[in-house]
């Protein structure tokens, strides 16, 4: 996806170092308890994607091998520890539990 002005991939150790730049310039190497790690992003896009497809009553469970090889995974199994443990995404999940029980 993302690719260097040469047309190339990037190098890890470049986007790091960048990464951690940008965190520095935007105050944020203090944070607690840690600050923000580059891998925090593919974290966060896993979850948000998720949200939004519940949000889009989209089947969920047909998408997430999509998800699952976007982030470079295996399939969902290896996915799923991104996505355990929030609590927007478990009050999602419920919401939809609760109207697929009603419908029934």
């Amino acid at each position: 996806m993302f690719v260097s002005t040469a047309g190339s991939r990037l190098i890890y150790q470049n986007v790091h170092e960048t990464f951690l730049k940008l965190v520095y310039a935007a105050g944020l190497a203090d944070r607690r308890p840690r600050r923000p790690h580059i891998h925090d992003l593919r974290h966060s896009f896993a979850i948000r994607t998720v949200l939004d497809w519940y949000r889009d009553e989209v089947d969920v469970e047909a998408r997430l091998p999509l998800l699952s090889t976007y982030l470079g995974h295996i399939g969902p199994s290896s996915t799923y520890w991104y996505l355990t443990a929030v609590p927007e995404l478990l009050e999602a999940a419920t919401v939809r539990l609760e109207r697929s029980r009603v419908k029934s």
